[in-house]
């Protein structure tokens, strides 16, 4: 029996390393968007990341008639009402390099203290079938603080300022193996993995 085919419903290159490194040893094959011909982009409409993974799991599996996992994810900063939350990949504007939000975000937050700048990643992730019906949704988070300034030449996105709790490194400090232990897209997907486990198994057993 062939393996079954997974869409992992991301343009972002470093959201889908990880997630291709976590789903390594899960029987599917695993394809890109850019492995699907002419596939439109899903707008992230909805006001929160589970409304968000969700579109575009239904939107993506749909199009590609493929199952499909999707994610939406972002930093919840205390000091900023929440923000940027899901707004986090468009905070600016959506043309915005990461390193002018993250200069952008340090200013906001110059006056206070450590206390002060508690901070969480949270990650939604979705399951769509192959027809876009919602099969799975999740929600995780990883706690932590904004630093004083960029640290790190690992990870993506605002990794270069998070210190999760616990640490004294940034995400983009740490190594791949120990931010794929803790991090809000690895609690997420270990969840996640669960239940396509749970499919692969009734696949084989059907």
């Amino acid at each position: 029996m062939s393996a079954q085919r997974l869409l992992i419903a991301t343009s972002n290159d470093g959201k889908l390393r990880e997630l291709r490194a976590l789903l390594a040893a899960q029987p599917f094959e695993l394809l890109s968007l850019d492995d699907i011909p002419d596939i439109e982009t899903v707008e992230e409409t909805g006001s929160t990341f589970i409304e968000n993974a969700s579109l575009k799991a239904a939107g993506y599996a749909r199009q590609a008639q493929v199952l499909t996992l999707a994610d939406d994810s972002g930093l919840v900063v205390d000091a900023l009402s929440g923000g940027p939350g899901v707004r986090s990949a468009r905070y600016l504007s959506a043309d915005a390099s990461y390193p002018d939000r993250i200069r952008s975000l340090l200013a906001e937050l110059n006056d206070l203290s450590d206390q002060d700048r508690t901070a969480r990643f949270v990650c939604a992730m979705a399951v769509a079938s192959e027809a876009g019906e919602m099969l799975f949704v999740t929600e995780n988070a990883c706690d932590g603080r904004i630093a004083r300034s960029p640290k790190g030449r690992g990870g993506f996105g605002y990794d270069p300022i998070f210190i999760p709790n616990g640490y004294d490194r940034t995400f983009a400090e740490l190594s791949a193996e120990t931010k794929n232990q803790i991090s809000h897209r690895a609690k997420a997907l270990f969840a996640t993995r669960d239940f396509l486990s749970s499919l692969t198994v009734s696949r084989r057993g059907g």
